[in-house]
């Protein structure tokens, strides 16, 4: 059974102010460089399951335009994506996009 991807139907982005402020205060990403990393490859989308109890969320590992690698955590209301938080990826997270990379590439 092929599981469906959580992107298809999204038509566009949502931000909430306060998150806007405190992704770049505490990471300096803006929510332009964000949103990047859904529109360029690889791209690793996976279900938050920790962080699930209110509403399902979401995780994406990526990379921006200029090559920085974020982890995005977000949510989807309607059709729009919502940025929750981002920030660059920890060394775990980019070994483990590392190796979705070479697999793209091979």
């Amino acid at each position: 059974m092929e599981r469906k991807d959580p992107l298809d139907g999204c038509t566009g982005f949502e931000w909430e102010e306060a998150n806007e402020n405190k992704n770049w205060d505490r990471h300096r990403v803006r929510a332009e460089e964000a949103e990047e990393v859904f529109f360029n490859e690889p791209l690793v989308v996976g279900s938050d399951v920790r962080h699930s109890s209110q509403e399902k969320r979401y995780y994406a590992l990526g990379q921006t335009n200029a090559a920085r690698h974020p982890f995005v955590a977000f949510t989807i209301r309607g059709a729009l994506l919502r940025v929750i938080s981002v920030r660059d990826m920890s060394r775990k997270e980019r070994d483990a996009y590392g190796k979705r990379e070479e697999d793209a590439n091979t």
